[in-house]
């Protein structure tokens, strides 16, 4: 779903900037019996991402007959990049598949949220929300999380102790707006002003709106901090250039001794209903070089990070008459980073048979998301299973932590 845009003002200044410097606790992670300085990213596909062509099961008898010109194949043109023997990777995903063998990326297949209809916008606030139904979008799931995070050591004395989150992007993605103050940053339009006129703002507002002023000294800090983003090559968060920088700045935040832990960025343009072969392939590969872009940026900070890679639905198994795929269920979700337990396709495989496509249709649901993030969050947060259930995802009590996923 996409944000409402803002016009500019003291509260949106103060909101966005005032973060990073401000930070005073890490996670109890941070501490932890792992002894690691955890990292927790969030990778919205917005559009619904077909996952039976992100990662093909080419081990299954009725894949080919469903997905017809669309199909990948264990070797020729449209060769797909062998994973388990079963399941394949999309071939514009190297890094992943780099990342996966080296036992630092997993899928989760088959796939979905509790949302079983599809509507785009209704998937999207379920997703984010961390609610069972729609409708529910006054914060998201990893803010309440990051609110409920028990105290872990203080890192910069006298800071508040609430900022941990960064919202990247233009729009702060709902799955981390909410009470919990975080940082948000986004690439510039346009080149940065020199320093001199920084400094001049700096001295109007010092003496006329000293906290302003403070905001506007941890906002530039923040913008240094990420900066180093191509201007010339810029793009928006459906385009692969656009991928990369989001998470070249985000990375860069994050590796900071004294940056945010926790992060949410948006990736757009996933509703694949016409000739998805060249639309999915571009949009894949600007996901592999942001996963590769955070590996590298976070540098020694990947050992201890997983990124988490989720959509609002999967689409269709048949092709529709575009070469496209419509509005499904089932779908993959990604997992990666140095944290992660990687290696593996973790599915409970449903099938492809007729009978088994749910409606007839769509790749069924077996795994719920819910319990994918409540067990990052507990093994790797430190989360307590009550509170995801009563605050971050409510109603869930029968969902439990899945287990295993972090090293």
């Amino acid at each position: 779903m996409l944000c409402e845009l803002e016009s500019p003002s003291r509260r949106v200044v103060l909101g966005a900037s005032g973060a990073l410097f401000a930070w005073a606790f890490m996670p109890k992670s941070a501490i932890a019996a792992q002894g690691r300085d955890a990292r927790f990213i969030t990778i919205i596909l917005r559009g619904a991402l077909d996952g039976l062509t992100a990662v093909p099961p080419l081990g299954d008898p009725d894949y080919e007959a469903l997905r017809r010109e669309i199909a990948l194949h264990k070797d020729g043109a449209n060769a797909a990049l062998a994973l388990d023997g079963f399941f394949a990777l999309h071939p514009s995903m190297p890094n992943f598949a780099r990342l996966y063998g080296a036992g630092e990326a997993s899928v989760l297949h088959a796939s979905a949220t509790p949302y079983r209809d599809r509507s785009h916008f209704d998937g999207q606030d379920v997703l984010e929300s961390g609610y069972e139904t729609p409708g529910k979008v006054d914060s998201g799931w990893l803010n309440r999380m990051l609110a409920g995070l028990p105290r872990g050591e203080k890192v910069a004395p006298g800071a508040a102790e609430s900022m941990r989150g960064l919202a990247v992007g233009a729009n702060a993605p709902l799955v981390i707006r909410g009470a919990a103050p975080v940082l948000g940053w986004a690439p510039a339009a346009l080149p940065p002003a020199g320093d001199d006129l920084a400094q001049r703002l700096m001295e109007l507002y010092g003496h006329r709106d000293p906290v302003l002023a403070r905001a506007l000294a941890e906002g530039i800090a923040t913008g240094k901090i990420a900066s180093g983003v191509d201007v010339k090559a810029r793009g928006g968060p459906g385009d692969p250039n656009g991928m990369k920088q989001l998470a070249s700045g985000a990375a860069r935040l994050l590796a900071e001794p004294g940056g945010p832990r926790l992060a949410a960025l948006a990736f757009e343009g996933w509703d694949t209903h016409a000739q998805e072969i060249g639309r999915l392939a571009r949009l894949l590969g600007g996901l592999d070089e942001a996963l590769a872009t955070f590996e590298q940026e976070l540098g020694a900070g990947w050992k201890d990070t997983v990124i988490l890679v989720a959509t609002e639905f999967g689409r269709t198994a048949h092709v529709n008459g575009t070469n496209g795929t419509d509005h499904g269920t089932g779908t993959t979700a990604f997992l990666a980073g140095g944290a992660v337990k990687g290696g593996r396709v973790i599915t409970d495989w449903p099938g492809l048979k007729a009978a088994q496509l749910r409606d007839g249709r769509d790749l069924a649901a077996t795994t719920d998301l819910r319990a994918v993030v409540k067990g990052i969050a507990v093994d790797l947060l430190g989360a307590s299973p009550a509170q995801l259930a009563k605050e971050v995802f409510p109603g869930s009590d029968r969902v439990a932590p899945m287990k295993g996923l972090i090293t």
